[in-house]
């Protein structure tokens, strides 16, 4: 089962522990190698530059002097070596960005999890020190913002106060070794193009394509679930959400199935998910049973426009087309499971829940208890059903309904079209005249139906949630 990278980015306020942290044999149980482009002397100063930087500007908050890259590995590269792998990981980014980096190749306490830490700088080193000297005294309060008088700096007893500095006339007052910070890193593409990135590398060196990774694709049909950290305190709050995200994914599955097209459920995702999503953190801030109501009312709809599409079978083309007529007893294998499915939903499941609400009175307690266990265990069964509605089409080599009802409909298309082609050529020559260009070959159909088929399956799954930690 395909799955998609892991690659989160964080700012660190203290670039000099961190590192320590990260590449200390002492503080990491399942350290496997280290590697750097720059010496500690380097991000020592980096970091003072940047403390005092910070403190000129008067700017709230943490100071930030670098920033760091998680990336998570599938376990085959255990079996690689372990330095090559950090110095090719790092060298990408070092080489495209820039940048000085330090980085380190860890398991977490269980080895469940293979991944690198990597820091890197926002800043470059100048070619020469940038080196301001005073042709006057300069002032710098407490904090090391820069005053304009000796008299703002002193105390009651007009001298000047501890933590003050003053620099006199001919001394230097600033110096920079460093660039200011590059813009490119802030920029809200910058990480999504690095995943983009580190998925082509990390596939690179898996042979298996169904075991490659992917970059989730938030405009797709489907809803991402989120990562649980180990000794998350929200872990029961994000659990019930990707609840939530995963019945409105195995929804729009159905809605496939369905032959409802992928840009009415995306834009049906987007109008009552997204946009109603922003507008209520915008009204009432964060508030997760708000959001899980939000997708569950966005499902809802998604259910209805299920239930009003009917799903007329497919005419079976009378032709020699192996590879397409395989794929429309798949298509009608999984439409079949489909239908069961909204048996269960639409008519079995309402059926015990009216009668639940009909049993009433202190006696029937045994009964309403059989109903609901019945009822519990009726919607077990759906979401059991619902989720093996992807496995199917696995078997076959496609990673889930998405990819493969879109190579379905490219493939209706050839063959729709074949046959429009073969029709204009018969009436020409039963009109005896001679036609203006040859018989469409079955051969050139059999090969455009073999491509899209080996495009639909190397794609990876595309709603499987992220790395867990």
């Amino acid at each position: 089962m395909a799955r998609h990278s892991f690659i989160r980015m964080s700012k660190l306020p203290n670039v000099k522990g961190r590192i320590d942290y990260i590449s200390s044999p002492d503080r990491q149980e399942n350290l496997y190698a280290t590697y750097q482009t720059a010496d500690m002397e380097f991000w020592k100063n980096l970091a003072f530059e940047s403390q005092q930087e910070f403190r000129r500007f008067g700017t709230e908050g943490k100071c930030i002097e670098a920033r760091e890259l998680i990336i998570a590995l599938p376990e085959v590269y255990t079996t690689y070596d372990p330095q090559q792998v950090l110095k090719e990981f790092t060298e990408v980014f070092h080489k495209r960005y820039g940048v000085e980096c330090v980085s380190a190749l860890h398991h977490n306490k269980r080895k469940t999890n293979y991944h690198i830490h990597l820091i890197f700088s926002e800043r470059t080193l100048l070619p020469e020190p940038d080196i301001k000297i005073a042709s006057r005294s300069v002032f710098y309060d407490e904090t090391g913002k820069r005053v304009r008088t000796k008299k703002e700096l002193s105390g009651e007893d007009g001298k000047i106060r501890p933590g003050c500095t003053v620099i006199k006339k001919g001394e230097i007052y600033e110096q920079h070794m460093f660039t200011p910070k590059d813009e490119r890193f802030k920029d809200k593409g910058f990480l999504h193009n690095l995943k983009e990135i580190y998925t082509d590398l990390i596939n690179r060196h898996i042979s298996d394509p169904a075991q490659q990774l992917r970059v989730f694709d938030p405009n797709g049909v489907y809803l991402a679930t989120k990562k649980i950290g180990k000794n998350n305190p929200k872990a029961a709050e994000i659990e019930a959400d990707n609840a939530a995200r995963q019945e409105w994914n195995r929804t729009a599955d159905m809605a496939l199935l369905s032959g409802i097209a992928e840009e009415t459920i995306i834009e049906l995702k987007n109008e009552e998910i997204h946009n109603k999503a922003a507008d209520s953190v915008t009204k009432h801030g964060w508030l997760p049973e708000l959001f899980r109501k939000i997708v569950r009312t966005a499902k809802e709809l998604l259910q209805g426009m299920i239930r009003e599409k009917a799903m007329p079978p497919k005419p079976v083309l009378n032709m020699d087309i192996a590879e397409f007529r395989k794929m429309q007893k798949l298509m009608i294998k999984v439409q079949d499971k489909a239908k069961h499915i909204r048996q269960m939903q639409d008519t079995e499941l309402p059926r015990l829940k009216a009668q639940l609400a009909d049993v009433k009175g202190i006696f029937k307690g045994k009964e309403r208890k059989a109903l609901e266990q019945e009822i519990q265990k009726l919607e077990q069964t759906i979401r059991e059903e619902l989720d093996a509605l992807p496995t199917i089409l696995e078997e076959d080599g496609y990673p889930d309904v998405q990819a493969f009802t879109a190579t379905y409909r490219k493939a209706e298309k050839i063959v729709s079209q074949y046959n429009r082609d073969l029709a204009e050529w018969e009436r020409s020559m039963q009109e005896k005249k001679r036609p203006t260009e040859k018989p469409p070959e079955k051969q050139s159909v059999r090969e455009q139906l073999r491509r899209l088929q080996e495009e639909g399956r190397k794609k990876p799954r595309n709603r499987n949630r992220d790395y867990e930690r």
